[in-house]
């Protein structure tokens, strides 16, 4: 789109988004005409169903400058979540930047396993303190957006989350994400890598204060970057989010090894890891004698996705 190609009385709703679709089909991303759709309502600020209630309604400048950029960007196959800087995660808007990864729909099997075992020792009624997770402490080691942790804490309006990150970066993005929700009283976010700041964190200090121990560590493996991740994924989501080390391990094996100690009897930690790799992260878990009933968690998809296991 250049200010030569067409009259700008001619850029419309309608046509912006038959010149975005036709852009984006000619550079094969994937579902060309969503994509423009959602593009287009982020910088309307509305909704999809909109765009079509008035299709002849005219772009100002300003839209037509602010789509001519976010294309560009989408043409040089950037995530769409970064270029209208919002992902949906358990029904949840989060706010996403390059300084975050993408929660995936993957991860959301912490979140449901979660609610499944604390409905099936509490109840599924939120009618008691109990069930609505009154004293509950939750951990979050690595939590980039903070998304499994303030979904977690939408579900059980009682409890409480401390969350970890080794990025500031990524912490920064949780408290907005916390601020949005209405959470932020209810949650601690601690810098540091892995379990460090747990340690030292008051609640948590002590063996034996935690309810739920859940990570979404990185654990691509280095043999797997180069050539089985997406370019969208491998050039714009942050690094050190993504990989995991020789073995996709390297975070989530002292993870699984050491963090049993942080949880109460009966307490569960949930970890996801690659799929290639869940095997090796059962074996971790099963030869952690303070752990019992270790198993995987399959994704939606069918993939081997989630270590879960219980402090003895």
């Amino acid at each position: 789109m250049t200010q030569t190609s067409s009259s700008p009385k001619n850029w419309t709703t309608r046509t912006l988004l038959a010149w975005m679709q036709q852009a984006f089909f000619q550079k094969d991303l994937d579902s060309p005409r969503l994509l423009a759709e959602l593009l287009m309502s982020h910088v309307l600020g509305c909704d999809r169903l909109k765009l079509y209630l008035d299709p002849d309604r005219p772009a100002n400048p300003l839209e037509r400058q602010t789509l001519r950029d976010l294309v560009g960007r989408a043409l040089k196959h950037e995530p769409v979540q970064y270029l209208v800087s919002e992902a949906w995660f358990f029904g949840m808007p989060f706010i996403v930047d390059k300084r975050v990864l993408i929660p995936r729909p993957a991860t959301e099997t912490i979140v449901e396993y979660v609610l499944q075992h604390h409905r099936a020792v509490h109840g599924p009624s939120q009618a008691t303190s109990l069930a609505r997770g009154e004293g509950v402490l939750i951990a979050d080691v690595c939590t980039g957006s903070g998304a499994i942790a303030l979904a977690l804490l939408k579900q059980l309006p009682g409890a409480r989350a401390v969350a970890s990150d080794l990025s500031k970066d990524a912490l920064a993005v949780a408290t907005l994400n916390a601020q949005k929700h209405g959470m932020r009283e209810r949650i601690d976010f601690v810098a540091g890598n892995l379990l460090e700041p747990l340690r030292a964190y008051p609640p948590t200090a002590g063996d034996g204060s935690l309810d739920y121990l859940v990570s979404n560590p990185p654990y691509i493996p280095d043999d797997e970057w180069p050539d089985k991740v997406d370019v969208n994924v491998r050039e714009f989501e942050p690094t050190m989010a993504l990989r995991g080390g020789p073995d996709g391990l390297q975070f989530a094996r002292p993870i699984l090894q050491d963090g049993a100690k942080l949880l109460k009897p009966g307490g569960l930690m949930l970890v996801e890891i690659a799929d290639a790799r869940a095997s090796e992260a059962l074996a971790i878990a099963q030869a952690n004698t303070l752990l019992v009933d270790a198993r995987i968690l399959r994704d939606n998809d069918g993939l081997q996705r989630v270590i879960v296991a219980k402090r003895t």
